[in-house]
């Protein structure tokens, strides 16, 4: 399992991982270390632990932000696609009742030729 070197807040960590993950947990501790950096300029120096912890409440926060919008958007594109679906219904349905009434005038025209015909 390799060993990933990262600085947060001017301290270098050790954090171990996955094969294949080392950029992604630098570019998350990236994150990380900007967001104590964001708190640092508001809330000062309070100490590690506690930078370190808002940061973390403050990305939770963002995450559980995302996640509720995402689940709005997924019910919302399953909306959609059931009012598409009730849409396409319906206009098979009409198609099917134009196609009726179109073959009930073609016999009524063709009656009528007839008629025109043997008089």
């Amino acid at each position: 399992m390799p060993l990933v070197n990262v600085m947060v807040n001017g301290r270098a960590y050790t954090i171990a991982c996955d094969e294949g993950e080392e950029e992604h947990l630098k570019s998350l501790a990236g994150d990380v270390d900007a967001k104590v950096r964001e708190l640092l300029s508001s809330v000062g120096q309070v100490g590690d632990q506690r930078l370190i912890l808002m940061a973390a409440l403050l990305i939770a926060d963002e995450h559980h932000v995302a996640k509720t919008q995402l689940e709005t958007l997924k019910q919302e594109l399953a909306e959609e696609k059931a009012a598409r679906e009730e849409l396409g219904n319906r206009v098979e349905k009409s198609e099917g009742i134009a196609a009726n009434a179109l073959e009930n005038a073609v016999k009524r025209i063709e009656g009528i030729a007839a008629k025109l015909k043997a008089a």
